[in-house]
């Protein structure tokens, strides 16, 4: 997609896009020009046509000729040829084999390519989450440092009442180019974070400003309901699972090939300039060694082995499934418990901000309950930003978010 029609999307379909999330058809655009997906799909392209050879299969027709002159003794040198037309032909059965393992081959990548997508979808998930997470931290330290700047102003005001010490003034200032750094710090990983998105994704155009946090709020379905579609949906062990066909495929291949496919041919010739000439059938058949029976072992092995790694990968899923869903719940529950704690020391420094403007609160009581509230909306900040990430990698995981268009 266009940069400038993208762009047009993004300004005309806000209605399309999840809360603090980007518009759907951008975020599928910028998945599916992504170069990972984009080399996993070449890849089903590359199964397709392993595919096609092994249902076509490797046998092709040989020929073999010799054209020479013999001196024959009393009469001379006298032309000669032999011409030879052979084919091997795969013994009934495996054919079928073989278009099975092609199949299970085009399977394989297809998912691979499939979870590739996947894979870039919580990439983006993840740095799209760290880029607006910094954001609102840059903005709750923008915002302190002007609250301090408030503080440093009465408390210049009440020195030249003497109503306060030089050292009090130098306390508030203190304070308030401290909250300035570390709000310039922010600002520099709310930039990195940028940075690092737009990089990675040049097809997502990003608003000049990044949108405000939203609250975080579970999915309907409800966490459990989303670690089973997380397993059900699973391309990982759509993919191991279509190794394991392909494995059980060549195993019974190697298997039938312990008895070797015969040669079938048409040999003519012409001998003594003519005078003895023929045509016969040519029949060539290998005889099995033991090569053949390592062959049927190895692939065997390789079976097992599939097998065991469908196995852990089924595990490996199912474990990413109940960390989803507990992370989901649990960062939620976090962040709950930081926005009450963030609302009540606000309140707190507010009245201590009034006080201190009215003269019956001292600086440093003001100054430690302002910390305070900025220490509180900070971690607000952070576990938003991380209930955020997990519904996000939760319902990724589980394709139904941003993965609509590879389910059937």
């Amino acid at each position: 997609m266009k940069p400038f029609a993208a762009l047009l999307l993004l300004l005309a379909a806000p209605a399309m896009a999840e809360p603090g999330l980007p518009p759907e058809a951008i975020v599928a655009a910028a998945l599916d020009n992504h170069p990972s997906v984009l080399a996993a799909r070449a890849r089903i392209g590359a199964a397709r046509a392993d595919a096609r050879i092994l249902a076509i299969g490797p046998e092709e027709v040989v020929a073999q000729g010799t054209i020479q002159r013999r001196n024959v003794r009393g009469v001379g040198l006298v032309p000669e040829y032999d011409l030879q037309f052979t084919r091997p032909i795969r013994l009934p059965g495996k054919a079928a084999i073989d278009r099975r393992a092609g199949a299970a081959g085009i399977s394989a990548a297809d998912n691979r390519a499939d979870d590739a997508r996947h894979q870039a979808a919580l990439m983006l998930a993840r740095q799209w989450w760290a880029w607006l997470g910094s954001a609102a931290e840059q903005r709750a330290l923008h915002q302190s440092a002007r609250i301090m700047a408030t503080a440093v102003a009465a408390t210049r005001q009440r020195l030249a009442l003497r109503d306060a010490s030089p050292l009090e003034l130098d306390q508030a200032q203190a304070a308030e180019a401290a909250v300035q750094a570390a709000a310039l710090q922010a600002q520099a990983r709310e930039a990195a974070a940028r940075a690092m998105l737009a990089a990675s994704f040049p097809d997502l155009p990003l608003p000049a400003s990044p949108p405000p946090l939203p609250e975080p709020v579970l999915p309907a379905e409800g966490p459990a309901k989303l670690a089973l579609l997380v397993v059900e949906r699973s391309h990982e062990i759509g993919a191991s699972a279509a190794d394991f066909e392909q494995a059980e495929a060549l195993k019974a291949r190697a298997a039938r090939n312990r008895v070797a496919d015969p040669s079938i041919g048409l040999r003519a010739f012409s001998e003594q300039g003519g005078n003895e000439k023929g045509l016969g059938l040519v029949i060539a058949m290998p005889l099995g060694g033991r090569a053949r029976a390592a062959a049927a072992d190895r692939a065997t092995a390789a079976s097992t082995a599939a097998a065991a790694d469908l196995a852990a990968t089924r595990l490996a899923i199912n474990a990413m499934a109940a960390e989803d869903a507990a992370l989901a719940t649990g960062y939620l529950k976090a962040w709950e418990q930081a926005h009450m704690a963030a609302e009540a020391a606000a309140a707190a420094a507010l009245r201590q901000r009034e006080g201190h403007r009215l003269g019956g609160v001292d600086l440093a009581d003001r100054l430690l309950a302002e910390r305070l509230a900025r220490d509180t909306a900070l971690d607000e900040v952070k576990a938003r930003t991380a209930a955020l990430e997990a519904i996000t990698r939760l319902r990724v995981d589980s394709h139904t978010l941003w993965m609509h268009a590879e389910e059937p």
